[in-house]
């Protein structure tokens, strides 16, 4: 992972989780969700959350956009 100068909050992660959790498409682009996202956030933070987001299996990231893919209750 890169340095950063902000690192993401918390509340921030768990914003940006919330956000693609919720949505009602399959396939979201980066460009959407920063307009649906309740506030700004700065690109190189929003790219280091996606990449937790990745790396916990919950988000697929790929060239259309990002897909959400946690599923909390497997059965």
């Amino acid at each position: 992972m890169q340095e950063l100068e902000h690192s993401p909050t918390l509340n921030t992660v768990i914003m940006v989780e919330e956000t693609l959790k919720n949505m009602n498409e399959s396939v979201i682009t980066i460009a959407e969700l920063k307009r649906r996202l309740p506030r700004q956030l700065n690109h190189n933070v929003l790219k280091v959350i996606l990449e937790y987001l990745q790396l916990s299996n919950k988000i697929v990231l790929t060239i259309r956009g990002i897909t959400w893919i946690h599923n909390p209750n497997p059965s």
